[in-house]
């Protein structure tokens, strides 16, 4: 399935990139035919706009990658999918729609990926939530993500994937990493606010490059990612890591005026240092 439609980049950016030539945006199946493990799903997807957090997807039974292609004079040959937040029972669009944006206007491939999610059946996330169990379909739609890009490099010139997460998108982007199918494994992840929740997984003695970020009263994630992050420099590794004084949980959706407003900026300088962006 392909769609083809005109993206809308996000407000914050539209100044800095007014002049620049639209986003061209195509949406893809990521499964040949249904999704393993969800072949008896009824449930239908719903988009809820205007809530506090933006736009909503829900009910996900058809896992895709909506693609946000650079313009072939500026790729860099680098892609990042990106897995929204949602306790994995919802997904948070809003800052995975601005991220793409942004890093496709500086010649990077980017791939927002809609994982699937179970129904929801009640307001709120539930009592007796367990993210281990809800999010088994999106890690492995995340790693068939991995797998259908580089099944399509050599067509839209990619030599090199990564995976980044926002809060339960970044404790699938974990999972992913630490996974023993080597053939998707990615060659640099990014977990925003979000690692593994509640089990930990054993961390092979190789990993690639990882970048960490979370804000220290995080209600929410801060005791995960500092748990990961322990877990990580006990396995040997060495991850790049960035505590924000401020900024809560979800502070990508948002400006605040701390200094996590500028977490994009400094995912991107570990980027250029790391040989994934090209250095201005």
């Amino acid at each position: 399935m392909r769609n083809n439609n005109k993206s809308i980049p996000a407000v914050f950016a539209f100044l800095c990139f007014i002049s620049s030539h639209a986003v061209a945006q195509e949406t893809f199946n990521i499964w040949p035919g249904v999704a393993p493990g969800s072949e008896s799903w009824k449930q239908e997807e719903q988009t809820v706009k205007n809530t506090p957090v933006g736009t909503v997807v829900l009910n996900v039974v058809t896992p895709t990658l909506t693609a946000y292609l650079p313009d072939k004079s500026k790729a860099t040959g680098t892609a990042v999918i990106i897995a929204p937040g949602g306790a994995c029972i919802a997904l948070a669009m809003k800052s995975t729609d601005e991220l793409a944006t942004s890093l496709s206007e500086k010649g990077i491939a980017a791939f927002i990926l809609k994982y699937r999610l179970k129904e929801k059946k009640e307001q709120g996330i539930p009592k007796d939530l367990n993210e281990d169990t809800a999010c088994q379909y999106g890690i492995a739609d995340a790693v068939q993500s991995i797998k259908f890009v580089r099944r399509h490099a050599s067509e839209w010139g990619i030599s090199k994937i990564g995976i980044l997460g926002f809060s339960a998108g970044g404790m699938i982007a974990s999972e992913v990493v630490v996974q023993k199918d080597t053939a998707a494994l990615p060659d640099f992840a990014a977990f925003i606010y979000g690692a593994p929740f509640a089990s930990m997984p054993v961390i092979p003695s190789r990993l690639p490059p990882i970048f960490m970020c979370w804000a220290q009263d995080d209600e929410i994630a801060a005791t995960t990612m500092q748990r990961f992050y322990k877990a990580l420099i006990l396995a040997g590794h060495k991850p790049e890591v960035h505590v924000f004084n401020a900024g809560g949980h979800a502070f990508a959706a948002k400006e605040q005026g701390t200094t996590s407003d500028h977490w994009a900026d400094i995912l991107y300088y570990w980027m250029q240092a790391e040989g994934f962006a090209r250095k201005e």
